[in-house]
């Protein structure tokens, strides 16, 4: 268990001092937290409504911000269903729809007509209708369970078939495309049940080429002051009445309850900025214990693992540019949650994260004290289960990690069919990772390196039983994974087809022979066993946590408390503004194209500047009369790219709109600065921004890039000046 120190009352006077500071922009609130912060909005500057941010009986602009793909957000932009959202967001549809020929990643993509919009296939766009407080009845069901788990409070299973009871099967058959879903929220004392419409027949409309979409690419990643147009634009289709259909050329561009507005006026520093998207995790209520597990283990094992595989790729990506659009979005995922693991430990270390989550645990435990022996003795034993339980899964989580990071995440190869799978599914195994975009060359070099660094890292008593067998029998992991590349049925798509055509005895034989297969099967047993291992520590930790939170609920109030985030329709708050990353270096807002410019690198594929780009720059041609600049007091002209706000955001941000105090657009959110990652487990107002590019430079790809006028005519443009 943590040590509870005495805190001196200056030291927690200075904590609590800057805890009111950072409580300014703080906050992932729910939308039906909206009344208690109205004030408070209005106070920063709104110039809107209540009910026209968020009106549960009627439409309000919620109603333009979507669910893009699963994990990131969009929003509506037009009155016939076009939907704004990041390029790295619609990065895996446009690779998939990319080839040699048609390289719509390198050299972008803007469809002139309806017609030449291409179908998203497999992407999904999610309107959430209604959202209702069902924390009563989700508890009212749990005192029904007999025989359970526990854990049913967390169960999505168990919350699904509450769900699906509560608005009754015929409701879903006769609402084509909806679906119901109840999260718990605040680590189970409250519930909320969310009705989605969900759209399928999704098409992709246009994106500039990568080297604008990812100018800066990964040296410029988390990183501020930023260049990157990162935007893609699709539409939804829908059947003749507006309701979700499987894709079909008799379907219509949707007509949307609400789009939003787009401002030219652009941004200034102090503005008023508010986002509304879907957030993915933070971990705001962590303890001490937990924020030292997530350094020590879960980031620096990510850091080095995920560092191995992509020089791996990277070097074979660069040297083909066809392995570069094989792996781009793979290389792109991966890079994407190393950095940010590199930013997290950032934070933790230089603002001293475990200091703050210690004094936040004694100050509950202090107030709890003066209440009730019986209230401290329930959140001290909370804290107690949860320190134990970090200590005693310690070995088992490094085990996890370096095999899930280093192997799993790593290694496609893991995916192959093995006999731990029914014969039914060695279709789905094989074509779930040997497909277009994987070279078994590739795969190979990333497994040598890989494995080398497991086997170094993790004992060998725990490896999984195959790889200790191959190492044995040929020699070293270079030799065995040669072989593993070389003798495997699994490897091409002509050795299982020739796999296909066996009899049942002699697959099975296959499956429990192949060198690829054994290695598979393997690793997943290893995993399974793990997650098994770590499951009698996570949930004591995961009721204890329910406990905690609900103390801290009773301490400091729901309304002045928001959960952590787990991808459920948020809104954060804060103004338009730069920081200072080290003393002396200030960063302002926006960043403009002659950055773009300044950064240019023709030998770099980072920072390479598509000539049309230059060109408009060179000219000047930012739209007729200059609309899309902005003006300087001298007279001459510059062009926004991006600016920086004091937002509360983390992934699943990603394409989120950024409006003004009329709920205006003024940007879309695409990244965070790597100095403020540490703020999904405590908000950092120094360093804490949301990257945001900038809504006219938006207008500038799409009108002077893209030349694509039909797309410009079907926006809504306003200016309030």
């Amino acid at each position: 268990m943590t040590m509870r120190k005495p805190i001196f009352a200056l030291l927690i006077a200075l904590a609590l001092g800057t805890a009111s500071v950072a409580r300014a922009d703080e906050g992932m609130w729910l939308l039906e937290q909206l009344s208690k912060k109205y004030p408070e909005l209005v106070k920063r500057g709104l110039s809107m409504k209540e009910y026209d941010l968020y009106n549960p009986n009627g439409t309000s602009l919620k109603d333009a911000v979507v669910s893009f793909d699963g994990g990131c957000t969009g929003e509506i932009i037009s009155s016939q269903g076009l939907v704004l959202t990041n390029h790295h967001c619609g990065y895996d549809a446009i690779q998939k729809l990319s080839s040699v020929e048609h390289n719509y990643l390198e050299d972008g993509f803007w469809a002139q007509s309806f017609a030449e919009e291409l179908p998203a296939k497999g992407v999904v766009v999610t309107f959430i209708d209604k959202i209702e407080d069902v924390t009563a009845l989700v508890q009212a069901e749990l005192k029904k369970v007999r025989k359970g788990t526990g854990m049913e409070y967390l169960s999505p299973a168990f919350l699904r078939t509450v769900a699906r009871k509560h608005v009754g099967e015929s409701f879903l058959k006769d609402h084509p495309g909806t679906e119901v879903e109840i999260r718990p929220f605040y680590n189970g004392n409250k519930y909320l049940m969310f009705t989605k419409k969900v759209y399928s027949d999704i098409r992709f409309v246009g994106a500039p080429p990568s080297a604008v979409g990812k100018f800066g690419a990964d040296t410029d990643n988390w990183k501020y002051p930023r260049h990157a147009g990162d935007i893609s634009i699709f539409r939804i289709y829908a059947d003749a009445n507006g309701n979700p259909a499987p894709y079909s050329e008799h379907n219509v561009p949707l007509k949307p309850k609400r789009w939003f507005n787009i401002s030219t006026d652009g941004v200034q520093r102090d503005d008023f900025a508010m986002i509304m998207g879907f957030p993915g995790r933070t971990n705001h209520f962590f303890l001490p214990s937990e924020v030292e597990e997530w350094k020590t283990i879960d980031n620096d094992i990510r850091i080095r693992m995920r560092q191995i595989r992509q020089e791996v790729m990277l070097k074979d990506m660069l040297a083909d540019p066809k392995v570069n659009i094989m792996y781009a979005a793979k290389y792109a995922r991966s890079q994407n949650a190393y950095k940010r693991a590199i930013g997290a430990n950032f934070g933790i270390e230089k603002n001293n994260f475990k200091a703050t989550k210690q004094q936040e645990m004694e100050s509950l435990l202090s107030w709890a004290k003066g209440r009730s022996a019986k209230e401290y003795k329930a959140y001290e034993e909370a804290v107690t289960t949860i320190d134990r339980a970090i200590e005693g899964r310690r070995d088992l989580r490094r085990q996890f990690w370096y095999l899930d990071e280093g192997l799993w995440q790593a290694i496609e190869a893991t995916r192959a069919p093995g006999a731990d799978n029914p014969l039914t599914a060695t279709d789905k195994s094989f074509t779930s990772y040997n497909n277009k975009d994987y070279l078994p060359a590739l795969d190979a070099k990333i497994a040598k390196a890989e494995l080398a660094e497991y086997t170094h890292q993790i004992a060998r008593k725990d490896w999984p039983e195959a790889i200790a067998e191959g190492v044995d029998k040929f020699g070293s992991v270079d030799a065995y994974v040669d072989a593993m590349f070389a003798q495997s049925t699994f490897t091409t798509p002509e050795g299982f087809e020739a796999f296909k055509k066996l009899g049942e005895k002699e697959q099975q034989t296959v499956l429990s022979t192949d060198l690829m297969a054994r290695f598979a099967a393997s690793v997943r047993v290893k995993r399974d066993q793990l997650i098994a291992a770590l499951r009698p520590f996570d949930n004591p930790i995961d009721l204890a946590r329910r406990t905690y939170v609900g103390g801290v609920i009773a301490q400091r109030g729901a309304d002045n408390l928001w959960p952590d985030a787990n991808s459920t329709l948020r809104f954060t708050f804060g103004q338009v503004r730069g920081y200072s990353p080290v003393d002396g270096v200030e960063y302002q807002v926006p960043t403009t194209l002659r950055g773009v410019m300044e950064k240019e690198d023709p030998t770099s594929w980072e920072f390479a500047v598509p000539a049309r780009l230059k060109e408009i720059y060179q000219k000047q041609l930012y739209g007729e009369g200059k609309r899309w600049a902005m003006k300087k007091s001298d007279g001459s002209y510059e062009m926004p790219v991006n600016f920086a706000a004091t937002t509360h955001t983390t992934g699943g941000n990603s394409g989120s709109p950024v409006f003004n105090k009329y709920g205006d657009l003024i940007g879309i959110n695409f990244d965070r600065n790597w100095e403020g990652v540490g703020g999904d487990i405590q908000y950092l107002p120094s360093y804490q921004r949301s990257i945001i590019c900038d809504i006219r430079y938006v207008l500038l790809l799409i009108d002077q890039l893209g030349a694509c006028p039909r797309l410009i005519q079907e926006l809504s443009l306003v200016s309030r000046r």
